[in-house]
């Protein structure tokens, strides 16, 4: 349900709401939140709720760090984990300067703007995210160790799954909070889990990405486990993976799906560092279905994109690089901007690499441009590159952690 401030005013009193979250990210999409009572929520809704945002990565040192949160009511949701007697309701929020003009680092705001400028062409873009982590065990104390929940491998079944029951209670628990999961299977590392969310409108999608997160972590501490969402927590093994799938419409009908494509494929070194923020994450990249080469082609998972075999609605593009320490804001902020300058610039689509890129000779392989090999590399191209000046303006060092 969608809900307006008049509706969540009367649903925080029927409901027997004790403690609404007002939550937001940080430039790197680590989930921060400030817990109000039901009194002050007019306050917030008119006001704002103040906060130091010189303690949030990113956001600025002590000189001008007041900033202010309004929660957007069309966000509300229970979070089914907290208690059922005195529930607790999350609103993400807008983040605003005391003058009330917006915060330019707010993450949700730079997606807005994208989402905005493909609307004055005519062009909407779909967002589902696949993501990955891995359950280990935890020690007397609580703390995670290094030892998996489990030694399954790809979509095996009970008993030798034994994320099977925890899949279930996250499953569930989005499905409460309104969040439809396509689908979830064991995948190929011992402990290793995948959830994928139903595809949905752009910021939809990000809020579901830091929702399924949040869910995950709740229900892998309730069963006495930990969430693993690190691109690679296991040397030798699979890396975790937050493949993003993309459909792109137009309001005149016509199919922009190859210049998205196109756009995409051209900015792709410029935007890893965002897309795969940390140094692990090029421990992944080339080895065991992770991407290494900018390439495209249809049911070919070697490849930087694939296109699936689905007709229809459910036809997408499946960018492979990405993994869960990304931003989701801002990854398919860039992404939308990538893609409306392929069709703008109505760039050609490279030819597909139709082969297994995994198994190619390396005479072969010499020929494909690739994607950086280091975070230091990631990070030097992005703070070179006009594309993500033009998107970021003065503040995209502060996006890659400068």
């Amino acid at each position: 349900m969608i809900y307006t401030e008049n509706e969540v005013f009367d649903f925080i009193e029927q409901e027997d709401v004790k403690f609404i979250r007002l939550a937001f990210c940080d430039v790197h999409g680590n989930q921060k939140n400030i817990s109000i009572m039901p009194s002050q929520l007019k306050r917030a809704f008119t006001e704002g709720i103040s906060f130091d945002a010189s303690a949030i990565c990113g956001f600025g040192d002590e000189v001008g760090s007041d900033l202010l949160l309004f929660p957007i009511p069309s966000t509300l949701n229970v979070l089914p984990w907290r208690p059922s007697h005195g529930k607790v309701v999350r609103m993400f929020c807008d983040i605003r300067r005391p003058d009330g003009t917006a915060f330019e680092k707010d993450s949700r705001r730079i997606l807005t703007k994208a989402i905005e400028a493909a609307r004055e062409r005519g062009i909407s873009v779909a967002f589902g995210a696949e993501c990955e982590f891995y359950l280990f065990k935890t020690d007397e104390n609580g703390y995670p160790t290094r030892e998996p929940f489990d030694r399954a491998g790809y979509m095996d079944v009970a008993p030798e799954d034994k994320g099977e029951n925890v899949r279930r209670e996250i499953c569930l628990t989005l499905l409460d909070m309104g969040i439809t999961p396509e689908s979830s299977h064991h995948e190929e590392g011992p402990g290793q889990n995948e959830i994928d969310v139903r595809y949905s409108d752009a910021m939809s999608a990000a809020d579901n990405v830091i929702n399924l997160l949040s869910v995950v972590k709740a229900a892998a501490n309730h069963n006495g486990l930990y969430a693993d969402f690190s691109p690679k927590p296991l040397d030798g093994e699979s890396g975790n993976g937050m493949h993003i799938n993309m459909s792109v419409k137009s309001d005149n009908g016509a199919d922009y799906t190859d210049r998205f494509m196109a756009g995409v494929l051209a900015h792709a070194k410029e935007m890893t560092a965002f897309l795969n923020p940390v140094a692990d994450s090029y421990k992944r990249f080339g080895k065991k279905k992770a991407p290494k080469y900018i390439t495209w082609s249809t049911e070919n998972r070697s490849q930087l994109i694939r296109i699936p075999a689905a007709k229809g609605e459910y036809k997408r593009i499946e960018l492979r690089s990405p993994d869960p320490t990304a931003n989701p804001y801002i990854a398919f902020a860039l992404l939308i901007y990538a893609g409306l300058d392929g069709i703008n610039s109505n760039l050609p689509l490279p030819d597909a690499v139709n082969q297994n890129l995994y198994t190619a000779d390396r005479q072969m392989l010499d020929k494909l441009d690739s994607l950086p090999s280091t975070l230091d590399e990631a990070i030097a191209l992005a703070s070179s590159s006009r594309f993500i000046t033009d998107v970021f303006g003065k503040n995209a060092s502060d996006f890659l952690g400068l």
